[in-house]
């Protein structure tokens, strides 16, 4: 039964909860998938919704691949967990700060407990934490160092 879904421009698709319907709008070639997979995400179970968001990851559309990423990353939200197609998904699109898939990635690293993840992410988790750690300590030194030549330089 649709109920007032506007494929066209994604209004109520955040309410989206029926995977059937998402189905033939996929059949059809609609917009807003990504969006609709976000409705998905929040409204149906995670196992209902995933096959979906997998879908919708693979989508031509970049802005409809991220949301459809973000439907990921709302599903590890909610659920603390995410499925193996989901992981998968989120692995091809390869973790990283200049991927379409960081925000899902730090969800996922956020509300999923640690034990939960795939080895894959958990190498991820330590090596972006380190990362972070080591800029920190870079910017502290480049704060320090201008500081310095600040207080050198009103002398």
């Amino acid at each position: 039964m649709a109920r007032d879904w506007n494929w066209q421009t994604g209004e109520r698709l955040l309410a989206l909860d029926d995977p059937v319907e998402w189905d033939a709008a996929f059949e059809r070639g609609e917009r807003s998938l990504g969006t609709a997979a976000i409705g998905l995400a929040f409204n149906c179970s995670l196992e209902e919704a995933s096959p979906r968001i997998v879908r919708a990851t693979q989508l031509p559309d970049i802005a409809q691949r991220g949301f459809a990423f973000t439907a990921a990353g709302t599903a590890a939200r909610l659920n603390g967990t995410l499925t193996p197609e989901l992981y998968a998904a989120l692995r091809a699109e390869g973790p990283g700060r200049r991927s379409i898939a960081v925000n899902a990635i730090d969800d996922t690293l956020t509300f999923v407990p640690f034990r939960r993840l795939p080895t894959w992410l958990k190498c991820w988790s330590v090596v972006s934490t380190v990362r972070n750690k080591l800029d920190a300590w870079r910017l502290s030194a480049s704060y320090a160092v201008i500081d310095a030549w600040k207080a050198m330089r009103s002398r």
